[in-house]
């Protein structure tokens, strides 16, 4: 029988589980807290404190073990390009905190509060029948039956898969609700009198108001990097052409903004030599990402963009070669 602990054994080993075993703890203290697990391991995963390959074990040790999050394993029923409406239902469910994995055969696993938007880009489009679990809890301070959670369970795998699932109570929380109904003043009471200015405030001497101070200049930032699958049997010529015309367009509306290529972890300067290796065949992933002040339009981008990996790339190759095409 194998030893389970000889990767203690080592230095290494012993290190690198020691760092793992302090970020659980210090995520226990942040979920029972209130916050949500997938919000501190993408801003972690970003910074580089945590690896793709912890996300499972983290996962399951604190939401399942832990924390007695219901579960629910579900192989999508339809690809998924636009998350809108799945994320403005699921903003609606105050009562319940979801967490989903999703795991991309080709990318590996990205963890997403669906409730957020930008953590859904780097995981689009999903394909259909790859797998994705949703693991469902209640909110801080709010008491959900276990019921419940399979039940929202249930309605998030409807949910992702195309169905309009109708807003159920037991999902919202009354006493936020209240919270945020709340008036600011009771009703027909009368508004208070100003104080009358005192001597010394009527006799100081008025000061010169000073321009505003210009709005602080917003740092670049860069996004992960995105997968586009490649669908065509080889990334060719045509694709490419595609490519240039797509990504001229988003720098033609989004002037501050740059698309950057990567393929196999080594960044593509000139996008002609995905063609030119002619290793970029059919179910390869080249990755991308946005930089600049404020990126936008991220998964318009990617959505695109795997057209134009698709047999469908011609799409994009009509008009003259100096026409930019208006696609955002």
């Amino acid at each position: 029988m194998d030893n389970q602990l000889n990767v203690l054994a080592r230095k290494a080993g012993f290190n690198s589980a020691l760092r793992h075993f302090k970020v659980v703890t210090e995520y226990v203290g942040r979920v029972s807290k209130g916050a949500n697990l997938a919000d501190i391991l993408n801003e972690h995963l970003d910074a580089g404190r945590v690896s793709r390959h912890q996300v499972k074990p983290i996962v399951s040790a604190l939401l399942v073990d832990k924390f007695d999050y219901v579960y629910k394993s579900h192989n999508l029923g339809r690809m998924i390009d636009d998350v809108s409406a799945i994320t403005e239902t699921v903003s609606k469910w105050s009562k319940l905190d979801i967490v989903c994995v999703f795991h991309h055969p080709h990318t590996g696993v990205f963890v997403i509060n669906p409730k957020r938007d930008d953590q859904w880009e780097g995981a689009l489009p999903l394909g259909k029948d790859e797998l994705l679990v949703v693991y469902v809890g209640a909110v801080r301070g709010e008491d959900v039956k276990p019921s419940v959670l399979r039940e929202a369970a249930d309605d998030f795998a409807s949910l992702v898969d195309g169905a309009k699932v109708r807003g159920k109570k037991s999902y919202v929380s009354e006493r936020r609700s209240a919270i945020e109904s709340k008036p600011d003043a009771p009703t027909g009471s009368a508004a208070p009198s100003a104080e009358k200015p005192s001597a010394a405030t009527q006799s100081a001497p008025a000061v010169s108001e000073r321009p505003a101070a210009p709005a602080p200049k917003r740092r670049a930032r860069m996004t992960s990097r995105i997968p586009v699958l490649v669908t065509n049997e080889l990334f060719h010529n045509g694709n490419v052409e595609a490519w240039k015309k797509i990504i001229e367009s988003y720098k033609s509306k989004y002037e501050g903004l740059d698309v950057l290529i990567w393929y196999e972890n080594e960044r593509i300067n000139d996008i002609n030599a995905l063609f030119k290796w002619g290793k970029v065949k059919h179910g390869t992933p080249i990755m991308i990402s946005v930089v600049g002040d404020d990126p936008k339009d991220v998964s318009k981008l990617r959505r695109y963009l795997y057209e134009g990996a698709s047999p469908r790339f011609e799409a994009f190759l009509h008009g003259g070669a100096d026409r930019t095409l208006e696609l955002f």
